[in-house]
């Protein structure tokens, strides 16, 4: 079976609101993500989550803390996604995805983030929990 790895970033802001992407292919529904993707050739999850972020959202970031591993098997995929706690550190809020599947950034409140169409659905909880901090 194939593996793909990807790497995910979690920031919080001081207002405690969640930094968000709203993505998909131009044909398919926008859904809500946290700022993530693939793992490329000699990357590490950290420098891959540093990257990503940078490239969904223009935001420099400080990764700290790993705070959860995600496995699975997804369309003939073993999958594994590692999530960082990231820290903003330089940077202007601007799309400059190379894949071209970016089509917003937003903060979300808790209740934002309650309701809104999960890319992920299954994170959630996960990522509700780490605003309660």
């Amino acid at each position: 079976m194939l593996k793909w790895a990807g790497a995910a970033g979690i920031c919080i802001n001081e207002q405690g609101n969640i930094l968000m992407v709203l993505q998909g292919k131009p044909e398919e529904v926008k859904k809500w993500s946290v700022p993530s993707g693939g793992v490329e050739e000699g990357e590490s999850f950290r420098e891959c989550c540093r990257r990503e972020f940078q490239e969904e959202t223009g935001f420099l970031v400080e990764v700290l803390d790993e705070v959860k591993v995600k496995k699975g098997t997804y369309e003939g995929f073993l999958v594994e996604v590692r999530y960082f706690i990231v820290k903003i550190v330089g940077g202007n809020r601007k799309i400059q995805d190379p894949d071209n599947l970016i089509w917003d950034i937003s903060w979300k409140s808790k209740e934002d983030l309650a309701t809104l169409d999960l890319s992920f659905p299954e994170d959630r909880d996960f990522l509700l929990g780490w605003m309660e901090i």
